[in-house]
């Protein structure tokens, strides 16, 4: 075996097994205070007792529309990143396949929008 390939597998192998038993180790070796004030849930500093209302309450959907309309574009950039490095060793019809993806890509974006998703009114 090469010696860098096996360096790199001892790395893991050691990084596997000596992760989990720091995590543990942690936990025994260091000092314990425990009492009321520090287990309570405290969020940001601000106490159960101090916010308006519940934390678990309901968002509005659109919310979660605009999120997931931003992941779909963002995962597009990380499909046209690779492409556009090797553009050149593709060819045309790479090209044009890009293209169909940015039609399919837009025509969607034309579906939400007209579909009313992304007005906030």
């Amino acid at each position: 075996m090469n010696d860098s390939l096996f360096l790199a597998s001892a790395m893991i192998v050691a990084l596997v097994i000596l992760l989990p038993l720091l995590f543990h180790f942690t936990k025994h070796l260091g000092i314990s205070s425990d009492n009321e004030r520090k287990n309570e849930p405290v969020e940001g500093g601000i106490r159960a007792s101090q916010t308006y209302r519940d934390s678990f309450g309901s968002f509005n959907v659109k919310f979660f529309l605009v999120g997931i309309i931003f992941l779909v574009f963002d995962v597009e950039v990380l499909f046209m990143f690779p492409w556009a490095l090797n553009l050149r060793e593709f060819g045309l019809f790479a090209l044009f396949e890009m293209f169909v993806f940015l039609g399919l890509l837009v025509g969607g974006l034309i579906y939400v929008y007209k579909s009313g998703v992304l007005k906030w009114t």
